[in-house]
């Protein structure tokens, strides 16, 4: 009976750890990227933490059957120009700053540009908030993103 009582509290505990972790605010997981002007889908990005920086990288486009599914980077004018954008990092050098994450950059793969980027955590991890912008914050735009693991 003892067993049998530890092995479910093991398993109990096991199986809360990814949902204690995705409420804890982390960026750390997979994120649907949503079109700030169109509302649509565009992308799933993976965002890894090492050594307390962040970093983004595409998993999946969501295209339509008439649009190139591995298309490149054409417009980029860094080592990525013509790399396919599939397994292209986007976000990198984001680091924690009280409740966002800044200091970074974010690359817009349909214009090539590269923009300073924050990133804020919502709604206890669910979402985040994605500002890429010129200069300040205020000239940007942001991107709400959605936790998909």
């Amino acid at each position: 009976m003892r067993t049998f009582i530890n092995a479910s509290l093991i398993a109990a505990a096991v199986l809360a750890a990814p949902l204690a972790w995705a409420q804890d605010g982390s960026p750390v997981g997979l994120w649907k990227s949503i079109d700030d002007s169109s509302g649509k889908p565009t992308a799933l990005i993976r965002i890894t933490e090492n050594q307390g920086e962040l970093t983004g990288k595409i998993e999946k486009l969501f295209r339509t059957p008439d649009e190139d599914q591995n298309p490149k980077c054409v417009a980029c004018t860094d080592a990525r120009k013509n790399q396919p954008i599939l397994g292209m990092t986007i976000v990198s050098g984001l680091k924690k700053d009280g409740d966002e994450y800044k200091g970074g950059e974010i690359l817009d793969p349909k214009n090539g540009k590269v923009y300073k980027s924050k990133l804020t955590v919502r709604e206890g991890g669910k979402k985040v908030e994605v500002r890429g912008y010129i200069g300040m914050p205020m000239f940007g735009r942001s991107q709400v993103w959605l936790r998909q693991e």
